[in-house]
């Protein structure tokens, strides 16, 4: 079978586009083939700086011949459905078509369709070009006098080679011919930039990638990125350092170098008094270097980092070395100046009075300072939802009734509320806005605030996602939980929600994060009251707490999917009232308990039948009796399965009073014998009217008795 090779060679392309791209093109192109009629074994994408290629082996040479039948309107039809049927058929006159007879229908028209199969070479030659011209780059650009003219060929950087061959390993492969814009397909690339300018012929992917990789091309990502890793750790090693990985990093930089090669740099010990992480994040975002830490040193730093560089120097990679050390000095030099500055008065402390009393703070300390400007400066939160400064004072009050919910100190969850924007104002965060929360950690442990203070400033973010942890000191919980409630109930109030798949202010992740925290830390709260005082601090806002607490619902539901709950029931659990979301996570767990057993199993069929048998009756305006009357009892299953739904009910109610969900679900349990053998010897539908009614008043004691801890009609099984 043949194989085919594919590759688009341009100017250097984006690394954080690289494997996306690659992904698209494959997708593409294999979708489109399959579309056509053929079939492949196997396809994988590969990706450089330069270059996007696809290696698809085991394809079909020639799509199959195409033999059917397009049934039409009978004979007799009018002309109206006679051209349609010609139209879909794509015949030009009715003449073309056949006609068949049955026996019941009459006679009626058939087409019969014959489509030749197409050579691949002649379907890839159509295909590619599709697929250049509506690639799906998040940004793409012209290039050349070409580009003035409507409908020219864009790309994300200039187009400037294409390789396509197609042929069987026994056999000389072809050129599939076809050309955009200029650029004809052919069996000729170019190596690396620098140490292998020169064309290369290439004939199938094996010969392809060893000629890369001959003229210093790596082209596997994953295997560059194997390398930078391999080397950096040895490098380090031998430099009795360890190297401080960084994944998201390692994908940028094998996305920036054709051939790696790895290279340490230093800086000089000084400018290890700033914040290992403000140093790592200027090294990151400035130089796309790794930073280093001396081995068994624990999370301090070492004045050397490691870069890594696409070429070969004569010199070994001093010169780059250098190079990169005087950048990297640098940019540490306006860290340091960052770090130190934030440590200082602002200038404008006469300005920040009025702030500072309304806050109670403290303007001899250097982020009370901050937090008093950005309240004096009005820095806009939203624009129908004021600014930060108001922000901060509906967290404090909301942080403050929330401590005895989470066992807290009051004081020090309204001094954490507080401080806790406040290194909004620092120049470290200024330049570096992923640090928000850690500096105004630091910042608060420098000016000797207590540590659950200092913690809160930094935790009430999180969790910024389903991996990250979750806060566990009351004073962060508490400030968290108002951040987050705040930040939801304002947005609700402004119709600001999320849609589709659009949620720019990150409401899903801030609900999900409060369901985390509520259900980790194992608190009780109900988020009804909470909505209803935090919906009042916004004048002329709607209250919608309903809503909200749907959505808060819906976060429950994937929360707990994700960890492996069924999902019928929490549907069985929740009602649209259920506020209390670690009740309503015990309810499931005790439910999930009760049905693992086979009691549970039975008294799960014995409800739903009765459920089904009252709802059927209902359905019929059956009469059921209002209560149920043991006088009309007559057979011995009656008074039992009476006697036993009288005792159930009272302790399942008693039970979930003391919100004991496991004692209730045993308390139901018991009904699982008697309602078999109601079920056996008792005939619901009995002739005498009053007696059937009075029946189906007990199977409705027999919901009523169940629905105080579930809905069992949503349960599967």
């Amino acid at each position: 079978m043949p194989d085919l090779l594919l590759e688009l060679r341009s100017e250097e392309i984006p690394a954080r586009m690289q494997r996306k791209a690659a992904g698209d093109l494959r997708k593409m192109l294999t979708d489109g083939l399959v579309e056509a009629g053929l079939t492949y074994e196997a396809a994988r994408e590969y990706w450089t700086p330069r270059r996007l290629a696809l290696d698809i082996r085991g394809l079909t040479p020639r799509s199959k011949d195409i033999r059917e039948e397009i049934k039409g309107p009978s004979t007799t039809a009018p002309e109206q459905a006679v051209q349609g049927f010609l139209r879909k058929a794509g015949l030009s006159s009715i003449a073309e078509a056949h006609v068949h007879s049955d026996p019941k229908k009459g006679d009626f028209y058939v087409a019969h369709i014959s489509k030749p199969g197409r050579a691949a070479e002649e379907i890839i030659a159509e295909l590619v070009p599709g697929i250049i011209k509506n690639f799906p780059w998040p940004k793409s650009m012209r290039w050349g006098p070409a580009s003035a003219k409507p409908g020219s060929l864009r790309w994300v950087r200039p187009l400037q080679s294409i390789v396509c061959t197609f042929g069987p390993e026994t056999e000389e492969p072809v050129v599939v011919d076809f050309e955009i814009d200029g650029i004809r397909a052919g069996n000729v690339t170019y190596g690396h930039r620098f140490h292998a300018p020169g064309a290369i012929t290439v004939r199938r992917f094996d010969d392809y990638v060893a000629k890369l990789e001959a003229a210093k091309v790596v082209l596997d990502a994953d295997r560059r990125k194997e390398i930078i890793l391999h080397d950096a750790r040895n490098i380090a090693f031998a430099n009795g350092l360890d190297l401080v990985e960084d994944e998201g990093l390692l994908e940028e930089v094998s996305g920036l170098v054709e051939w790696p090669v790895v290279l340490m740099g230093e800086f000089e010990q000084d400018f290890l008094t700033i914040p290992g992480e403000v140093i790592r994040l200027t090294i990151r975002a400035n130089q796309k270097c790794f930073v280093t830490r001396p081995q068994g040193a624990g999370e301090d730093l070492s004045n050397r980092f490691i870069l890594v560089a696409n070429i070969e120097a004569n010199d070994g990679g001093k010169e780059i070395a250098y190079g990169n050390g005087k950048v990297v000095r640098a940019r540490l030099s306006d860290a340091l100046y960052f770090w130190k500055t934030d440590q200082g008065d602002l200038p404008d402390l006469d300005q920040l009075r009025e702030s500072a009393a309304k806050f109670d703070l403290d303007l001899k300390k250097p982020l009370d300072q901050r937090m008093a400007r950005l309240d004096h400066l009005n820095v806009t939160f939203h624009a129908k939802l004021g600014t930060q400064g108001a922000r901060v004072e509906r967290i404090k009050r909301l942080a403050e009734e929330l401590a005895p919910v989470v066992g807290a100190d009051p004081a020090l969850v309204v001094r954490a509320a507080v401080l806790a924007k406040a290194d909004l104002q620092t120049e470290v965060v200024g330049e570096f806005p992923e640090l928000q929360g850690a500096m105004g950690r630091k910042y608060a442990l420098l000016q000797g605030e207590h540590a659950s203070v200092a913690a809160a400033a930094e935790e009430h973010y999180k969790p910024q996602g389903p991996s990250d942890r979750v806060p566990t000191d009351p004073a962060s919980v508490a400030v968290a939980l108002a951040d987050k409630l705040d930040t939801l109930t304002g947005f609700w109030a402004i119709d600001e929600k999320p849609t589709g798949s659009k949620d720019p202010f990150a409401l899903r992740r801030a609900a999900l994060g409060v369901v985390r925290i509520l259900i980790e830390n194992r608190i009780r709260l109900s988020l009804t009251s909470v909505f209803a005082k935090s919906f009042a601090n916004f004048k002329g806002g709607a209250d919608q707490s309903s809503d909200l607490l749907a959505f808060f619902h819906d976060r429950l539901k994937v929360y707990l999917r994700d960890q492996g709950a069924r999902h019928d029931l929490i549907d069985a659990v929740i009602t649209p009232q259920s506020d209390d979301l670690l009740q309503i996570v015990r309810r499931v767990e005790a439910l999930g308990s009760l049905l693992d057993t086979e009691e549970g199993k039975n008294l799960l069929a014995g409800t739903k039948r009765a459920a089904n048998i009252l709802a059927a009756e209902e359905k019929k305006k059956t009469l059921v009796a209002e209560t149920v009357q043991p006088a009309l009892f007559r057979e011995e299953a009656e008074k039992k399965l009476f006697a036993a739904v009288n005792q159930a009910e009272k302790e399942a109610g008693q039970a979930i009073q003391n919100e004991d969900f496991s004692a209730a679900m045993l308390a139901l349990s018991v009904l699982r014998e008697p309602v078999d053998s109601f079920f056996e010897g008792v005939l619901v539908n009995d002739e005498d009217q009053a007696v059937r009614a009075n029946r189906l008043a007990l199977l409705a004691r027999i919901r009523t008795a169940t629905d105080q801890v579930a809905d069992f009609s949503k349960i599967v099984g």
